[in-house]
C-alpha cells in the first residue's frame, strides 16, 4: 500500500477497500461452550435454501472518522433472480461512497474478474479525477480490512439457529449496522491487515 501514498496525499482522497462475501442458513463454525469431550451439535432445517450475499467497503482517511459502506441482497432461487452482485452493483456502491464521503477515492479490491471487465474500466477512466483504482495481488484476503468486518459479522452469526433466510439477513444487518457506529472497531480491521495511517503521507503503509 506504501505505493499508493502520493496519490492519496496530491488527492487528499479516502482509501477505500472493497470486498464481497456471502452466508447460507448453515452457520459457520463458531465457538461456543459445551461438556468437555462432547461437542455440542446444532441441527437446522431449511438446509440450501438460499444465500445472503453481502458487499461492503471500509474507508480510511486521516482526520476523519473511518467508515463502513455496505449492501445486502438475498438469493432465494427464484427465476430471474440475480443470485449475488454484478459489476453495476459494484459501480454503484462506488458511486454511493463518493457522494457519503464528499471527496475522492483510492479504491483497493482484489482481482474479482466481475471487478476487471471493460464497462467498470471505462468507468474508471471516465471520472479519473476523483478515483484512482489498485488491485491487491492474487489472494490476498489477508491485506484487505473488509475481511476482518466479514469475519466479526460470522462471528457473531455462529451459534444462530436460523428457522428461515429472513433470520439470517436480519442478524446480518443488525450486526453491520452495529459495526458501522465503531469506528475504532473499523480501524482495529486495518490493524490486523497489518496497515496503519500514515498522517504524514495521508494514505495506508504497512505496519513494521
Amino acid at each position: 500500500m506504501a505505493a499508493g501514498k502520493s496519490t492519496t496525499a496530491v488527492n487528499g482522497a479516502w482509501v477505500v477497500f472493497e470486498d464481497e462475501a456471502g452466508q447460507s442458513i448453515t452457520p459457520p463454525r463458531a465457538r461456543t461452550w459445551g461438556r468437555q469431550g462432547s461437542t455440542p451439535v446444532v441441527r437446522l432445517r431449511g438446509r440450501g435454501s438460499g444465500r445472503v450475499s453481502m458487499v461492503g467497503m471500509t474507508c480510511y482517511k486521516p482526520g476523519e472518522r473511518s467508515r463502513l459502506i455496505c449492501a445486502i441482497r438475498e438469493y432465494r432461487g427464484r427465476k430471474d433472480e440475480p443470485k449475488g452482485f454484478g459489476w453495476t452493483d459494484c459501480r454503484g456502491l462506488v458511486i454511493r461512497a463518493h457522494n457519503q464521503l464528499g471527496g475522492p477515492i483510492v479504491l483497493v479490491w482484489d482481482n474479482l474478474r466481475m471487478h476487471l471487465v471493460a464497462p467498470l474500466r471505462e468507468f474508471f477512466e471516465a471520472n479519473a479525477a476523483w478515483i484512482t483504482v489498485f488491485q491487491l495481488p492474487t489472494y490476498a484476503p489477508d491485506l484487505n480490512p473488509q475481511e476482518g468486518i466479514w469475519s466479526l459479522v460470522k462471528r457473531d452469526i455462529g451459534n444462530l439457529v436460523a428457522a428461515d433466510l429472513g433470520q439470517v439477513t436480519r442478524a446480518v444487518k443488525r450486526k453491520l449496522k452495529m459495526l458501522q457506529y465503531q469506528p475504532a472497531v473499523i480501524d482495529g480491521c486495518l490493524a490486523g491487515a497489518g496497515l496503519v495511517l500514515d498522517h504524514e503521507g495521508d494514505g495506508c503503509q504497512e505496519s513494521e
